[in-house]
């Protein structure tokens, strides 16, 4: 009775508009911080390193280099205060936590790209569309940019 009537209360306090995240994405973790009657949010970017817990109690542990020193800091998902949360990037790894990582450096702190299915080369997105236009547009005018210069040119003679 009561397990029941705590889950009524959690689903009550879950957040719905969370993206789909995995160990080895890295994101940007906006978080709410209030100082003194200000309140602001603080952008916290990095690589998620472990999952733990779920439902309510759900965590992340987030891990970035600052100043040639790792930071982790672990954010609780459903808190009010994480105001929004944005994958950069899809990580490709075959754990579910990435200590390893933490005597890594340089490059080989990298993590491969994961693809997910063929979603990324079937979607077209309107404005990489309109980019690869200007670009075109661009590369077609310096070509003739340097046609017109060339026969400008007259041969000494």
């Amino acid at each position: 009775m009561s397990q029941a009537i705590i889950q009524a209360i959690e689903q009550g306090q879950l957040k719905t508009n969370l993206p789909q995240l995995s160990v080895g994405d890295t994101v940007d973790i906006h978080v709410r911080i209030i100082e003194g009657a200000k309140e602001r949010i603080q952008v916290f970017n990095g690589v998620i390193i472990k999952r733990q817990r779920s439902g309510i109690c759900e965590t992340i542990t987030v891990r970035r280099i600052v100043a040639n020193e790792g930071v982790e800091r672990t954010f609780p998902l459903h808190s009010p205060r994480i105001a929004k949360i944005e994958v950069k990037h899809r990580g490709h790894t075959r754990r579910a936590k990435l200590y390893y990582l933490r005597e890594r450096v340089g490059k080989k702190r990298r993590l491969r790209d994961r693809r997910r299915g063929l979603g990324h080369v079937l979607k077209d997105d309107p404005a990489d569309t309109a980019k690869s236009e200007v670009v075109e547009a661009k590369s077609t005018a310096t070509a003739k940019d340097k046609t017109d210069e060339s026969q400008n040119e007259k041969p000494e003679s």
